[in-house]
């Protein structure tokens, strides 16, 4: 037992020493260690999809794609063939004018005699205009040759020459121009009647005399009238942009067809945008074959003066009356015999009712020269009757 105990103490240090550079060995390389053998175990695969019922929006979307054939609808918009249709017939028109005009007031021009009583101010504007036929015959606005005394066209080929007016109609504020050139680009002319609010147009003119500009929109109106632009309003109401140079302008459908000649917008000053009108094509036509025809438009007229009434105005039964009153007669007018006077109250024509002066104005303009309407009146001190009204032909002068 002591010998055991004796054997004990002296290899325990040199036990733990082996132990110690075993361990380090190990450490150092743990290839040393015997390998342990493997146990068979189940094959590993990769891990499949749970199968799933699909849902009708499944079925859509895994669905393998097929090809649609591309409608109008879904293709990119372009109307690149429409402008390269109408635009080289739209042109630019320059004006120019001289005004004289007093410097000094006439009671006043004996105490600046070195003063110059009048001076000379020249006046420019541009608009735009629309090539009608191979003739050169060209669309515009009234109010945009009005007075000029030098009308210069310029086509979207450079071309520029002298224009001639051939004659105006104040009342649709459309004018007819003529130039001299060969081989004029022609606009072809759509039907105004036929156009449905909703329909894409194109306005293209001369804007803010940048050159030529194509602005894009739809119709968004017809028939449009009682704006005072014009005593015969019948406009094309359109949100595409005009500006100040487009008046004159072409407002024409997406296959590149004219259906209106720009004139107006409204004030943006009001805070009132994407509202301009144009004149339809199909009074462009009437009014331009008249011009060209007779150098003017003959319309009916009565040289009757008349002014709105108050619209709390009534009859000795309570009624409302609406009408327009007689103020006077123009020098010409042929309704001085026929029994009206001032003070009477035209209330219908030929069984038309009127409600506004403008609206008495047209229905006369409208009648044939040398024919004869019936003026439905009421008289304050004969109540009411009816009087046939003479029309003869518009004087120039009025």
């Amino acid at each position: 037992m002591h010998k055991t105990l004796r054997f004990l103490r002296f290899s325990s240090p040199w036990i733990a020493l082996g132990l110690g550079i075993a361990l380090i060995a190990v450490l150092v390389n743990p290839s040393l260690l015997p390998r342990q053998p493997t146990r068979p175990g189940p094959t590993v695969t990769a891990a499949q999809p749970i199968p799933k019922v699909p849902t009708p929006i499944d079925t859509l979307s895994e669905a393998a794609p097929t090809e649609q054939p591309l409608t109008r609808h879904s293709a990119i918009a372009s109307y690149a063939q429409a402008v390269a249709r109408g635009a080289p017939a739209v042109v630019n028109i320059s004006t120019r004018r001289v005004v004289v005009e007093r410097q000094v007031p006439e009671q006043l021009a004996q105490l600046f005699p070195d003063w110059p009583e009048f001076r000379r101010r020249e006046e420019s504007s541009r608009g735009s205009g629309v090539i009608l036929d191979a003739k050169g015959h060209i669309a515009t606005n009234h109010h945009v040759v009005k007075g000029m005394q030098e009308i210069v066209v310029q086509l979207t080929d450079g071309r520029t020459a002298p224009a001639k007016l051939i004659g105006t109609d104040p009342d649709t504020d459309l004018a007819i121009l003529k130039i001299e050139l060969p081989n004029l680009p022609v606009m072809p002319l759509g039907r105004s009647d036929q156009l449905q609010v909703g329909d894409v147009v194109l306005a293209i003119g001369n804007s803010a005399g940048l050159g030529q500009t194509v602005t894009q929109g739809i119709v968004s109106a017809k028939g449009r009238s009682q704006l005072g632009l014009a005593l015969l309003e019948n406009f094309i109401q359109t949100d595409a942009a005009i500006n100040p140079g487009n008046s004159g302008g072409a407002l024409i459908t997406a296959n590149g067809e004219l259906i209106g000649i720009n004139t107006a917008v409204l004030s943006r000053e009001q805070g009132i945008e994407g509202i301009g009108f144009a004149i339809p094509v199909n009074l462009v036509r009437g009014v331009a074959a008249e011009i060209e025809a007779k150098g003017r438009v003959m319309r009916g007229w009565s040289g009757i003066g008349v002014r709105g009434l108050p619209t709390e105005l009534t009859d000795n039964s309570g009624q409302p009356v609406h009408g327009v009153q007689v103020v006077g007669f123009y020098s010409q007018s042929p309704a001085r015999a026929i029994g009206l006077h001032p003070g009477d109250i035209i209330t219908a024509i030929d069984g038309t009712a009127i409600s506004a002066v403008q609206e008495f104005l047209s229905a006369i303009a409208r009648k044939a020269p040398g024919s004869n309407v019936r003026a439905d009146i009421i008289r304050p001190t004969q109540g009411r009757m009816t009087i046939t009204v003479p029309i003869i032909i518009q004087p120039i002068e009025r």
